[in-house]
């Protein structure tokens, strides 16, 4: 024991790190260890307190947010899409409003186009079927405009109801005219006209007897109807082809909900 004694202490003098300079790698001087640990004990404190004093609907959106930022930074394939053709649609349908205001390229012909809207209108085509309606003498005819002013009324309430839904915009900022207004047409999505006039030619070419010149007529007349829509700025590409196929729809119901004679006479009989 007394031998061992004198070798540990030589040891202890023989090592280095045992030295004065080199005894604060060894030992951590207490004063930083008390203040490292008493800012962690403020730190933690002060966040317990933070997190008391926030409502609980401010942790769940907290809590929410990167969900939420992950879903927008990595979309389905289907938002992508999506988002795509809407971008195509928007870009094309104001490349071709050629005639959106006075200053575009074909500003003069706006007031031309605007006459051919007429055309495809639902008041005109309205008021011209009850002036028939009351001039017809004959019970096939009667029956078929009837019809017709069924078919009209069908498709100003079923426009105006899907366009109060979807409230799209066009992609010129124009206001809708007086006869717009009273069609309720004040929105884009879908074309009235597009829609009306697809059904107006799907109804003649199946109830009225015409010479193939006035049956390609009559399509292209709605073809030019629909698409000039678009050259003043009231309708996108997708709003006229989807109101060409409401208006295929609505032709179909009209064939399903058909009135016959004696229904129109008795409606006639009552006005």
């Amino acid at each position: 024991m007394p031998a061992s004694q004198p070798r540990s202490r030589a040891r202890d003098r023989n090592n280095v790190l045992n030295r004065a300079e080199f005894l604060s790698l060894n030992q951590p001087l207490k004063g930083n260890q008390e203040g490292r640990s008493s800012g962690r004990k403020q730190s933690g404190q002060a966040g317990a307190a933070g997190a008391q004093n926030t409502n609980p609907k401010e942790r769940r959106q907290s809590q929410q947010l990167p969900e939420e930022d992950c879903m927008q930074l990595n979309p389905s394939f289907k938002g992508i899409a999506f988002n795509s053709l809407l971008a195509i649609d928007i870009c094309m349908s104001k490349r071709l409003g050629v005639c959106a205001n006075r200053a575009s390229s074909w500003g003069g012909a706006r007031s031309m186009i605007n006459l051919l809207g007429i055309t495809g209108h639902g008041i005109p085509w309205i008021a011209g079927t009850l002036i028939c309606l009351v001039k017809s003498s004959t019970l096939a005819g009667q029956e078929v405009l009837m019809n017709l002013l069924l078919a009209l009324l069908l498709d100003i309430v079923i426009v105006a109801g899907l366009q109060k839904l979807a409230k799209r915009k066009g992609p010129y900022d124009i206001n809708p005219g007086l006869l717009d207004y009273l069609t309720m047409d004040t929105y884009a999505f879908p074309a009235g006209h597009a829609s009306r006039v697809a059904m107006l030619s799907k109804f003649f070419l199946n109830h009225l007897v015409l010479a193939i010149p006035l049956r390609i007529l009559l399509v292209l007349w709605a073809l030019c109807v629909g698409f000039s829509r678009v050259m003043i700025g009231r309708h996108h590409i997708t709003d006229v082809l989807s109101g060409f196929v409401f208006g295929y729809l609505q032709f179909r119901l009209v064939e399903l909900i058909w009135m016959s004679s004696n229904t129109c006479q008795m409606l006639i009989s009552i006005w």
